[in-house]
């Protein structure tokens, strides 16, 4: 197990993560930093566990909303998949029965 020193507000901490992880940890910390330095100005003296949670917070909100969006994206994209379907169900009847018509036109 790898551990890696992120910079959070400021302050160092020392976070554990699995070995070719920490590239990928200290982007994740970025993203918190960022947060918490959003909401550090208009948030008066809490403390820097408040802080955290409040960027945490911020930041799941954020996840629930892109959620949502793929969710709604998914189905949308399975109502499309089921349109796409349906079209091609109905050109292969389509062609059949062109196809009939042809072979009845060449037959006379």
């Amino acid at each position: 197990m790898a551990q890696v020193t992120v910079q959070v507000n400021g302050k160092p901490y020392a976070v554990g993560c699995e070995d070719g992880q920490e590239s990928h940890v200290r982007g994740l910390a970025l993203l918190l930093d960022a947060k918490v330095r959003e909401i550090a100005p208009d948030a008066g003296q809490l403390g820097e566990t408040r802080l955290m949670l409040l960027g945490a917070l911020m930041i799941a909100d954020e996840v629930d909303g892109l959620n949502k969006k793929l969710a709604a994206a998914e189905a949308k994209a399975l109502e499309l998949t089921a349109t796409v379907d349906e079209i091609e169900s109905r050109a292969i009847v389509a062609l059949d029965a062109a196809s009939q018509k042809l072979e009845a036109i060449a037959a006379r």
